[in-house]
């Protein structure tokens, strides 16, 4: 029997939302439904893949546009905020990895309150929880980052951010 690696392809079309405003509820779901069908081995991959894209997207340019949309100041709401872009697959991903003001070209958006929600509560944690409750183990830890976001830290002026992310500034007026 042949063990196939998991493909970055299939990741992403395991991670990907229905639409940008889909509920964290069925998407989580639909997630675990997903993964529920793989292999203890694949459940590893998909993992690996996981903190890969996780770690791919710890910059502060990142972290700043967070920060516009919602206030975003810790690092557990910064993870799930980069769930969030994970689950809006990869067209978006690599786009907002390029230039963090380009999600402010989103039409929908989940909300909260009538509020942009941009997170993705444990959504990295879904492998992890199914591999434990089929094997009784967990999965190799793999932090999601280095001790700090990589570029330059963000500043919280005014100007200085509406110059940086014109878009986020326009559509998340503060």
């Amino acid at each position: 029997m042949k063990i196939s690696k998991m493909t970055e392809i299939e990741f992403w079309q395991l991670v990907t939302r229905e639409t940008p405003a889909q509920d964290q509820v069925s998407l989580a779901d639909n997630l675990k439904s997903k993964l529920a069908s793989l292999s203890d081995q694949e459940l590893l991959e998909f993992d690996k893949i996981f903190g890969q894209q996780m770690r791919r997207a710890y910059f502060w340019s990142v972290w700043g546009a967070a920060y516009i949309i919602t206030g975003c100041d810790s690092e557990y709401a910064f993870a799930e905020y980069r769930c969030f872009l994970i689950s809006l697959g990869k067209d978006w991903y690599d786009k907002v990895i390029a230039n963090p003001d380009d999600i402010g070209q989103l039409a929908q958006w989940p909300e909260k309150d009538g509020y942009a929600y941009p997170f993705v509560d444990e959504y990295d944690l879904i492998a992890g929880q199914l591999f434990e409750d089929r094997t009784g183990e967990e999965l190799p830890f793999v932090p999601s980052g280095k001790a700090t976001p990589q570029g330059k830290k963000f500043t919280t002026k005014k100007k200085q951010l509406k110059l940086a992310y014109p878009q986020l500034s326009q559509k998340f007026p503060f």
